[in-house]
């Protein structure tokens, strides 16, 4: 036999030998395996597991597959069992395994690098658990992997590269990850491939053409992510698509007209959240399987299809949030065909016309419904209650008249239903307490009247109820205040309720914000209302509440607002309130509190609190600007016994020194030169020369400003070292040295934070013998709105911009001085000459409202609540933004001074002055402003706010915080605009009180912040 023949022989027994042998040998492997997977295990709910154990062969094991012939595990599936662990690496050790599903469980960790050894791997579904780290690289050797899912993790790391080395891939998911980078090309190699996921993740970049050669693809999903460019006109030829998804990416251009013919297999398309233009290709009923579209929060534009009712196989519609057009609502009409609709949005578009009757004949099926944000008209239709299976109601903000039918009441399913921001009228059905399972109920800004349903308080699971801006009356339903699911807001506002608040309040103990200001609620505030210990926001301005703080208040320990302002409290202010770190913003303004202030806690910061109007409180923080407290009863009880004792031995010679002291003081005023003798008894005397020297001499480059009566230079003080302002008075100007008087007398009789502060004054003669007079006040770093609003070329400030947050609280700080100097001080001022350069800025951009040269003091008449008058008819001011009635000879008031706040507010938010070239021939600020409400108020805005919504050219941001922010703002600036009109009203009678200007300002301010919800602006009607 040669020697071929046997080694032949040996290799056949060989081979013949090994399987027996080898075989055992795996069969034992794979069992250790599956025991160290099980190992890792940390919680099995449903005990998948217990059946891995000694008593039954492994491939008898729960989720385990074996092949016939060699008893080797094949296939691990033990997807959706609730296991919670991590995957042990031993499972490569499974090496005849062709498939691994274990999705939807809560697997944690990282993916083995050890699985990349596996080559006989076809399927890899790891989806939906909670594996982090990066995607193993060697994981691209399994060249034999059909299936590769990977969705709902937390993988982070760049988007592979190297995918196309799966060649025969079929399904490709990394949806729902941490995944960065760019698509890779190289992913049209991949001809096998019927399903793409990678929505969800932090892809940027364009969606590559290559994808287009994947001939068979048939779902597509890539939303999610920050895609940006257009769609490949190569994607419209994949034909064999089904599903096809870009949604929530920065895409823009257009839809192709052909879209239905190109893609006539399509059933679902969603394009939703991108920046499309264009119109809704008609060509899209073609595609007559479609069955969920959604075009939704684009920039579509044009008529809206109306033959969508072809597409009879259509559950879910969603066009809201475009510029889609409609005069008669056929489209709604023709979706009656359409008899499996579950979902329909068409809210935030341009569509008018009536609601039409034909909505009742909707899809029995419809779960949601919206058509929110429309100019849509008319009434509910009777056959509402047709709708069976309605979960959510959105009409809110369109032009609905007339009543809110009972038969809405049927309607059990509903969970969500927003009526808010129509014309509704009369009461709120007592029915629609019936809907039992109700969520979230928004009934606010209508005309509904009468009183609060009791049947209200059937709701078990409510979180929200909005009922705010109406004309609802009568006390408020202690069924409704026991509402324990209360989770989000309760918010009555702008009612006109009456009675005391029901003790049951305290049920609401989940509650983070209560609104029921504005009202008529008397009594005391309940105690019980400590209990709603959840509380952030309390709002209950504006009633007749009487009696004291409640000392529960100490256990709203979350508290961040809180306002009680313009009420009929009384007592001393809680100190507890000092305690609660939580609290951020404070009004206790316009009450009857006395007492001392506390000075601890948010009582520290000036600007979060407000307790004008409390003409009985002392002491707190100088800020406040409130008398010093006397000291109390108990004190002088300590020190009355020592008292009696020491006066008898004293009392002599304090006399003997009191009466030298007096002959002193007259011998020396008769002997002080004229030069240091001061205009105000007030103030510390400084002299020319320190003037002089603090001002370099009064040098041109020191000068800040000029007036009408003087120049005013930037100084030194040598005494101290404070950077101060120096106004010089011009005596050769005639009324300067009246100016002078005007302006100490005015500013020693008041104290507010927002009015500048005089330092000193100067009366005196220059070394020429000329006679000077100076003012000294707090410098101002920020210098002037005017230096702000229209900065010069060479200014300090032309290439900073004021935000809208910054003009907002500049409005309300200048608002704040008004109120003040019309009803804060002892005696009304009009300041007569309120213009921007008069509006000082401090280092933190706080307003000090300057320049009282033209002040006076105005008698109250006894005969006119609504005007203080004075007796002079000579009035002086800027030109455009003095009142109207003062050029026919009228009376100085305080309204008249609300004009000039009004033109200042239109200029702040305009950009332009009263007197731009722009305003002529019968135009004027105040009427381009009133022109340009409500629909074109951002075109007529400075141009500088809209860099803050990422509108202007070049800007980066994605639509959907864009349009949220333009939103938001255009919102605000209708109400802030809206004030500057109703203050600058032609008529006096017609302008708003300044203490209402400062509540809105306070408001509007509140909601662009996100810190309150939209309320109605008290402004008397823009006619």
């Amino acid at each position: 036999m040669s020697l071929r023949v046997v080694s032949s022989f040996i290799l056949v027994l060989c081979i013949n030998s090994q399987p027996e042998s080898a075989i055992h040998l795996g069969n034992e492997t794979d069992r250790l395996a599956l025991l160290a997977f099980k190992s890792l295990i940390t919680s099995d709910p449903i005990r998948v597991l217990s059946s891995w154990n000694n008593s039954l062969h492994f491939c008898n094991w729960q989720g385990v597959t074996c092949s016939y012939r060699h008893q080797r595990i094949t296939a691990l599936n033990l997807t959706s069992k609730s296991l919670v662990g991590s995957i042990s690496p031993h499972v490569a050790n499974l090496t005849f395994l062709r498939a691994i599903d274990l999705s939807n469980n809560s697997f944690h960790g990282t993916i083995p690098r050890d699985i990349g050894r596996l080559f006989r791997l076809k399927v890899l579904s790891l989806s939906e658990n909670s594996l982090q780290g990066e995607i193993p690289s060697n994981l691209t050797g399994l060249s034999d992997l059909r299936i590769f899912d990977l969705v709902y993790n937390e993988l982070v790391g760049r988007f592979p590269n190297d995918l196309d080395s799966f060649t025969k891939l079929v399904r490709l998911g990394l949806s729902v990850n941490n995944l960065s980078g760019r698509i890779s090309p190289s992913l049209g190699n991949l001809s096998s491939l019927t399903h793409l996921s990678l929505a969800r993740n932090g892809i940027e970049g364009s969606i590559p053409h290559e994808l287009g050669r994947i001939a068979g693809l048939q779902f597509l999903q890539l939303s999610g992510n920050k895609l940006s460019g257009t769609i490949p006109p190569s994607l419209y030829n994949l034909s064999s698509i089904y599903f096809f998804s870009v949604a929530d990416n920065q895409l823009h251009g257009s839809l192709p007209p052909d879209l239905g013919l190109s893609l006539p297999n399509l059933r679902m398309l969603y394009t939703g959240a991108n920046r499309f233009t264009g119109h809704i290709p008609i060509s899209i009923t073609n595609a007559s399987g479609l069955t969920e579209l959604y075009f939704t929060d684009n920039d579509f534009t044009g008529p809206a299809p109306t033959d969508l009712g072809n597409l009879k196989g259509l559950v879910r519609l969603g066009l809201g949030g475009n510029r889609l057009e409609s005069d008669d609502l056929s489209l709604l009409t023709s979706l009656n065909n359409c008899s499996g609709l579950i979902v329909l949005g068409i809210g935030a578009n341009i569509m008018k016309g009536r609601l039409p009757s034909s909505i009742a004949n909707l899809s029995t099926q419809l779960e949601i419904l919206s058509i929110a944000a429309n100019q849509i008209s008319g009434t509910i239709p009777p056959g509402i209650e047709n709708l069976v299976s309605l979960t959510a109601l959105d009409m809110n903000r369109c032009l609905l008249t007339d009543t809110i039918p009972p038969s809405i009441g049927k309607l059990r399913k509903l969970q969500y239903l927003d009526l808010s921001r129509n014309g509704f009228t009369g009461r709120i059905p007592p029915s629609i307490g019936n809907i039992t399972q109700m969520l979230k109920l928004y009934l606010e800004v209508n005309h509904l009247s009468g009183s609060i349903p009791s049947s209200l308080g059937n709701y078990q699971s409510l979180q929200i109820l909005h009922l705010y801006q109406n004309k609802l009356d009568g006390s408020i339903p202690k069924e409704v205040v026991s509402l324990s699911s209360l989770s989000i807001s309760f918010n009555l506002a702008g009612n006109s309720l009456t009675g005391p608040l029901p003790v049951e309040v305290g049920s609401m103990k989940n509650l983070p914000e209560l609104d029921i200001s504005e009202n008529r609620l008397s009594g005391e505030i309940p105690v019980s209302l400590g209990e709603c210990v959840s509380l952030e926001r309390l709002y209950m301005q504006g009633n007749f509440f009487q009696g004291g703080v409640p000392s529960t208040f100490n256990n709203l320990k979350g508290i961040g607002e809180l306002d009680l302002s313009r009420n009929n409290l009384s007592g001393r202010i809680p100190s507890y309130l000092e305690k609660l770190n939580g609290l951020k913003y404070l009004n206790l303004s316009f009450n009857n509190l006395d007492g001392e202030v506390p000075s601890g806690g948010i009582f520290r910061n000036g600007s979060a609190i407000s307790v004008l109007g409390n003409s009985k409180l002392c002491g707190g923080i100088t800020t406040l600007q409130l008398p010093a407290c006397p000291i109390t009863t108990s004190k002088k009880k300590r020190r009355s016994h020592v008292i009696r004792i020491v006066i008898p031995v004293i009392s002599v010679v304090s006399f003997i020194i009191l009466a030298f002291c007096l002959f002193a003081a007259l011998h020396f005023i008769r002997k002080k030169p004229e030069s240091e003798k001061s205009s105000d008894d007030q103030f510390l005397m400084v002299s020319y020369a320190e003037l002089l020297k603090a001002t370099d001499g009064f040098s041109s480059a020191n000068l800040i400003g000029t007036g009408s009566y003087g120049s005013v230079f930037k100084g030194i003080l040598d005494r101290d070292e404070k950077v101060v302002a120096v106004k010089v008075l011009n005596l050769q100007q005639r009324g300067a040295s009246k100016s002078f008087i005007a302006e100490c007398e005015a500013l020693r009789n008041i104290r507010h934070r927002n009015l500048v502060k005089i330092l000193t004054s100067c009366s005196s003669i220059d070394f020429k013998g000329n006679d000077f007079k100076a003012l000294v006040f707090e410098f101002m770093p920020n210098g002037s709105l005017e230096e702000w609003l229209h900065p010069k070329a060479d200014g300090p400030h032309q290439l900073r911009n004021l935000s809208f947050v910054q003009r907002l609280n500049i409005a309300i700080d200048v608002a704040s001085a008004l109120d003040y100097l019309h009803q804060g001080s002892q005696q009304p001022i009009a300041h007569r000459d309120l213009k921007p350069s008069n509006v000082l800025l401090d280092e933190d951009m706080n307003v000090h409202v300057g320049d009282f040269g033209l002040a006076r003091f105005l008698t109250k008449t006894s005969n006119s609540s609504s005007q203080n008058q004075s007796n002079t008819v000579v009035i002086k001011g800027s030109i455009g933004y003095v009142a109207p009635e003062y050029g026919m000879g009228g009376e100085a008031s305080t309204h008249g001074y609300v004009y000039s706040y009004g033109i200042l507010v239109l200029e702040m938010f305009r950009g332009k002055r009263p007197s731009d070239d722009m305003f002529k021939d019968g135009l004027s600020l105040h009427t381009f402003a009133k022109m340009a409400l409500p629909k074109h108020v951002m075109e007529i805005a400075d141009p500088s706010l809209l860099s803050e919504t990422g509108e202007e050219q070049g800007a980066t941001t994605s639509l959907g915080n864009s349009r949220n922010a333009r939103s938001k703002m255009h919102d605000c600036l209708v109400s802030v605009v809206r004030i500057g009109i109703a203050c600058s009203a032609e008529s006096s009678r017609e302008r708003m009180e300044m203490r209402d200007v400062v509540m809105e300002m306070f408001a509007i301010r509140d909601v662009f912040l996100g810190l309150r919800f939209q309320r109605k602006t008290k402004i008397k009607k823009v006619k």
